[in-house]
């Protein structure tokens, strides 16, 4: 091989490797995370501000990238011919004519020589910046501002050029780098899914984000169930309930559940016990002002409501102002560290067998979703229990038999109680299809 093909050799390899610098430079930035970025400059890495810097203003970045890889490529193909069409020309020039060896001599060196700009400039850099592309873009910042500097003047041309073609066209300048809950969630399930990030972790946070979209019916003790005392019950009787039902606060009433006139602590009454001294809820010492809310919060709102008002036990209303339930920050707590659901889950929701369900009629719709792995239901921002789906499907009380098929499952109705839904039979079908009401 001459000196002169050695040469043209080496360069054509520079112009390739430089190509390839191009196009690493490229997609790193492109790639790079800002949340990544930031993390990174907090822990100490002044080139990660740079990065950051420069994403939110990438026209020159990207015109030096362009300017390079396309004079690259120019260049690399004029190198790549010249260095290869002779030795194919000669080789073909056996068997073909001199004209038809020199046009196929081409053909083989364009070839040839794109073949290799694609795969050593372009694939090869590109899957490589993509899989660490924070690490690889505050390590070539350094040159690429070095470069942006020298060629200047050229890329204020072009960035004119550009600036005012995107203005003609109306066309978008900058993304858009805020971060939605959805896309902390998708991250977390990627997390999840690679292994970074525990299953339980991941499921703690989708909890909380869920928190936002909750109403209280969905998490609160239901007003049948609450435990109260009136204002003129005996001291026998509270302490009997006490030991029966212990809770951390029990409402206290005047006449009835909706007559709240206050509450009282276990503490304060086991304070009494233990002192031996009698108990009266009259007492206005021992009674203290609750929180009351309206039953159409969310769990995130009542949260902040608990920490403005320094409380953990709320008794929620309806817009006709009846206690329709009662909600703790335990419940709360329970739900965002727990499976989003209900403390009394494995109670409502009873698995009878691969393709069937018992499911208490008051269990919060977004359970019955999440237990059946369905992806939704139709009209749920009217109703928050199965029971309400059911009444919503039918268009009426339901009753015992009837039965409503949806998203491929069958919810039978099994028991009623004084119209109250008690238990639903949930029947996987064999050909999930459209939802339709069954009277």
């Amino acid at each position: 091989m001459s000196l002169t093909a050695s040469h043209s050799l080496l360069l054509l390899a520079l112009l390739i490797l430089l190509s390839a610098f191009f196009s690493l430079a490229e997609i790193a930035l492109a790639a790079s995370r800002p949340v990544k970025l930031r993390q990174m400059a907090d822990e100490g890495n002044a080139e990660a501000l740079r990065v950051i810097a420069i994403q939110e203003n990438p026209g020159h970045y990207f015109t030096v990238v362009q300017i390079g890889m396309n004079a690259l490529a120019i260049l690399g193909g004029i190198v790549g011919e010249g260095l290869l069409s002779p030795p194919f020309e000669r080789l073909l020039a056996a068997w073909l004519s001199a004209e038809q060896a020199t046009t196929l001599a081409f053909v083989a060196s364009f070839v040839l020589t794109t073949s290799l700009f694609i795969v050593v400039t372009d694939l090869i850099p590109k899957q490589v910046a993509m899989a660490v592309p924070e690490q690889l873009a505050i390590r070539v910042i350094g040159p690429m501002r070095l470069l942006t500097t020298l060629l200047k003047p050229l890329v204020l041309v072009y960035a004119w050029l550009v600036g005012g073609v995107i203005a003609l066209l109306k066309l978008p300048k900058q993304r858009d780098d805020s971060i939605t809950p959805e896309d902390i969630l998708a991250m977390t399930q990627a997390g999840a899914q690679s292994g970074t990030l525990a299953a339980s972790e991941q499921q703690v946070i989708e909890n909380i984000f869920e928190l936002e979209t909750r109403t209280l019916p969905s998490a609160m003790t239901h007003r049948d169930s609450i435990v109260y005392f009136l204002i003129d019950d005996p001291d026998a009787l509270i302490r009997s309930r006490i030991a029966d039902e212990p809770y951390s606060a029990y409402p206290v009433c005047d006449g009835g559940i909706d007559h709240i006139v206050g509450y009282v602590t276990i503490k304060d009454l086991f304070q009494r016990v233990l002192g031996d001294q009698p108990i009266s809820l009259a007492d206005p010492g021992l009674l203290r002002k609750p929180l009351v809310v309206p039953d159409r919060l969310t769990l995130a709102e009542v949260l902040k409501q608990f920490r403005q008002a320094g409380e953990t036990f709320a008794l929620i209303v309806n817009e006709y102002s009846l206690v329709v339930g009662l909600i703790s920050l335990n419940d709360v707590m329970s739900i965002v560290m727990g499976d989003m659901v209900s403390p009394w889950y494995e109670e409502q929701i009873v698995r009878r067998d691969e393709n069937s369900w018992l499911i208490d009629g008051v269990t919060p719709i977004q359970d019955v979703r999440r237990a059946l792995e369905i992806d939704s239901v139709p009209h749920e921002d009217e109703y928050e229990t199965l029971a309400g789906f059911l009444m919503t499907m039918l268009r009426r009380v339901p009753k015992r038999t009837d039965s409503v098929t949806w998203g491929g499952y069958t919810f039978e109705v099994m028991d009623v109680d004084s119209y109250r839904i008690d238990q639903v039979m949930v029947t996987r079908t064999a050909a999930p299809g459209a939802g339709e009401a069954q009277g």
